[in-house]
């Protein structure tokens, strides 16, 4: 099974490669996409449908975790802000993105939400994660989370 196929369960066997660090909620992994630079998607520990099938314990600990993503972004990559969004329309699972906004974006860009960023930059292989460009960003992400951690 490729490890896209189904994340979360890609993330718990130890089989899915964009994993950052195990929180205690989820999985932090940065994201397929990296044409905001930082930016990462936290999974949970089990799929569910929505923030609401969690109990309110796990709820709270799955959004301490995703600010603690946010922290993660803003302490190596140095945006201006962090946007947070919980979705599952497309993938139909709990799951948050965790975008960095950045002064370099376009006004335009940067004051709208980020889906409305041309869909190239979705598929666009120059944007996508590359262990090679990318690699020395995934790791400086992953030592802060682990440092978290360890306090």
């Amino acid at each position: 099974m490729d490890w896209r196929e189904n994340r979360v369960e890609s993330a718990l066997n130890g089989t899915n490669p964009m994993v950052l660090a195990k929180m205690k909620s989820g999985f932090a992994v940065i994201g397929d996409t990296q044409f905001l630079p930082g930016y990462c998607v936290l999974l949970p520990k089990k799929e569910v449908l929505s923030l609401n099938d969690l109990t309110i314990d796990e709820r709270s600990q799955f959004l301490t975790d995703m600010s603690l993503v946010g922290d993660a972004i803003m302490n190596v990559c140095h945006p201006l802000r962090i946007n947070y969004d919980i979705l599952g329309n497309t993938d139909a699972f709990l799951h948050a993105h965790i975008f960095p906004r950045y002064e370099w974006e376009k006004d335009e860009r940067r004051k709208m939400p980020v889906w409305l960023y041309d869909s190239s930059n979705w598929y666009d292989e120059e944007k996508h994660f590359n262990e090679h460009k990318h690699g020395k960003l995934k790791e400086e992400l992953a030592n802060y989370l682990k440092h978290i951690y360890e306090k």
